[in-house]
This record gives C-alpha cells, sequence and structure tokens, in this order.
C-alpha cells in the first residue's frame, strides 16, 4: 500500500507549454514538454494541468480538458501580457495535437462553445 508523502498530498503535475506569442488566437501554437508519453497523449489527449510561458516571458496556469462537449479544449485564466495588456480568461478549442520529438504540439482553433 503506497505511504501518504512526508510533505503533504502529492499535487497533480504540471505540463510546460511554451507558447510563440503573447497572446493565444486560432492558429497560435503551444509546444507541450516533459508528457511521459507523447505519443499516447497525442492518440487519446488526457485532462493535464499546464503552464503556459508566453513569448514575452509571462508564465500563466491552465489545463487540457477532455471533458466536454467539445474534443479537446485549453482552459486559460484571465492574465496580463509583460507590456501590460490584460487579456480575458477563455477556453480554447485545440485545433490538432502533433508529436514533435519528445514535445507535443498543440494549434488552438477558435474560441470553445460555451
Amino acid at each position: 500500500m503506497p505511504q501518504p508523502s512526508a510533505l503533504g498530498p502529492t499535487e497533480p503535475e504540471a505540463f510546460l507549454a511554451v507558447c510563440s506569442h503573447t497572446h493565444l488566437f486560432p492558429g497560435a501554437r503551444c509546444r507541450l514538454q516533459g508528457l511521459p508519453d507523447p505519443q499516447a497523449f497525442v492518440a487519446r489527449p488526457q485532462p493535464v494541468e499546464v503552464l503556459l510561458r508566453f513569448s514575452d516571458a509571462v508564465v500563466t496556469d491552465a489545463e487540457v480538458r477532455t471533458d466536454g462537449p467539445a474534443d479537446a479544449v485549453l482552459s486559460v485564466p484571465a492574465y496580463t501580457t509583460g507590456a501590460g495588456t490584460p487579456i480575458e480568461g477563455r477556453v480554447w478549442l485545440v485545433r490538432e495535437f502533433v508529436r514533435t520529438g519528445d514535445e507535443v504540439e498543440l494549434t488552438i482553433g477558435g474560441i470553445a462553445p460555451v
């Protein structure tokens, strides 16, 4: 039987996703890093916690979700760009997941229907 950690409950692991712009939009791409099995994730995406790092070095929490009426989505809370522009929180459709070496590149579709 597994023993509880002396440091407290285990937190879910968040995976770094490096984005090529300061914000998301249809067609934007992010490279999800550190997944234990990138090919399996591409074949069948699973919910994961993500740390989005944008090109201006801003980092925000996000989440890949697969439990809604749409296929996979990326849920991103409101954040502020490095230049001070406020970006409202959104849930984005993920158009596709593609394995690129040991990373998974995700391409943003449109805003997910509510």
